[in-house]
């Protein structure tokens, strides 16, 4: 039973860095109506930029502020310098486009980086025990670091004059377009978000794990899985599916083994796009 606990302790905190990831999916997909097949690249960009950084000041926190900025710089250059010429296309050209985009920054990552895996050189700490169950302090501080990004994320959505104008572009981007809506200071906001999103959680995946140029790509089918299992386009049905799915995977790892725990979120997939196409917190729509 105590290893069970802790394989659910551990999957909730992958589920916290897939469902990061499925956030920024499903931003992107919300408002520029779109899959970014790019956000597990960007994950491992913030993940080796962050190491680099930390290796350099022996600090994770300012690696990981670094690797924030370089995501937001990452994602506004790829709005600024393709997306944004692609504006009215269908969205198989922008998804080839984000395609691309994830090619060349792996390619990129991999000239800099090099190919072997890294981790972050990180103290030891002994576990905490309770009740039999160890716990990790630094799953912990990731779990607070999910958390506040999560926040973050939410209050600019809910709270902030371009959040509002990001979700009404999300309800009706014809609508908010006749209402003065500034579509490039919206794409701007949002690309930035959801580049700062995904190096974060390509940084407490390589906290997690180990850091190599195929780790954000690895990430993708959850991340996708998460998106459309907590309804597309939907920022809280994204987290709570990424919780979900990471737990999952992570509790049949003594029934399917390490490497095929994976094949969890494509059997998810599946089911989701034929039982429920709309996802958990989804609503259907109907066609004209």
């Amino acid at each position: 039973m105590s290893v069970l606990v802790e394989l659910f302790i551990g999957g909730l905190m992958s589920g916290l860095v897939v469902g990061l990831a499925a956030l920024a999916i499903t931003l992107v997909f919300g408002i520029a109506r779109f899959p970014n097949a790019a956000t597990g690249d960007a994950m491992t960009l913030g993940a080796f930029v962050a190491l680099s950084v930390s290796a350099i000041t022996g600090s994770v926190i300012i690696g990981g502020l670094i690797a924030a900025v370089m995501g937001v710089a990452v994602g506004v250059g790829a709005y600024v310098l393709v997306f944004r010429k692609l504006a009215g296309r269908s969205s198989v050209a922008n998804l080839l486009a984000s395609m691309g985009i994830a090619f060349f920054v792996r390619a990129v990552v991999g000239l800099i980086f090099g190919h072997q895996q890294q981790v972050f050189q990180l103290p030891l700490v002994r576990p905490w025990r309770v009740f039999d169950i160890r716990i990790q302090p630094s799953d912990l501080t990731l779990a607070t670091v999910a958390l506040v990004t999560l926040g973050a994320v939410f209050l600019v959505l809910h709270m902030t004059p371009v959040g509002r104008r990001m979700r009404a572009v999300a309800d009706d981007p014809g609508l908010a377009r006749v209402s003065g809506i500034s579509p490039t200071r919206v794409m701007i906001a949002l690309w930035a978000m959801t580049g700062s999103v995904s190096a974060i959680a390509g940084v407490m995946y390589g906290i997690k794990t180990v850091v190599t140029p195929e780790m954000g790509w690895d990430m993708l089918l959850p991340a996708f899985a998460a998106a459309i299992l907590g309804g597309i386009g939907h920022p809280v049905g994204a987290i709570v599916a990424g919780v979900l799915l990471g737990a999952l995977q992570e509790m049949s790892t003594p029934l399917v083994g390490f490497t095929y725990k994976i094949a969890i979120s494509f059997v998810v997939l599946l089911i989701v796009l034929l039982v429920r196409p709309q996802g958990l917190l989804g609503q259907a729509e109907g066609a004209r």
